[in-house]
C-alpha cells in the first residue's frame, strides 16, 4: 500500500526531526570507537554514512518538495 502525499511528507518530517539525529549520534559513537584514524579516513566514513542513511528513505522523500498532486484546489499554471 503506496502512502499518500501527505503522509509521506509527515514521515519524512519525522524521519529528519527524530531519525537524522540520533543516526547522526550514532554515527559519531562509531567513529569515536575507532582509535582516531586520519583525518582523510575519517572523513570519508562520514561522508559514507552521511550518504548511506538517505538510502532506504529514497522513495519517501521523492517529490516531497513538489505540489500535491491529489489536491484539485491548486492553482493551474496559465
Amino acid at each position: 500500500m503506496a502512502l499518500s502525499y501527505k503522509a509521506r511528507r509527515r514521515w519524512a518530517l519525522v524521519v529528519l526531526l527524530v531519525g537524522l539525529p540520533i543516526y547522526i549520534v550514532a554515527a559519531i559513537v562509531l567513529v569515536s570507537l575507532l582509535e582516531r584514524p586520519g583525518f582523510l579516513m575519517e572523513f570519508a566514513i562520514y561522508v559514507g554514512l552521511g550518504i548511506v542513511w538517505v538510502l532506504p528513505f529514497k522513495g519517501l522523500f521523492k517529490g516531497i518538495g513538489q505540489p500535491d498532486p491529489d489536491d484539485p484546489n491548486q492553482d493551474i499554471p496559465k
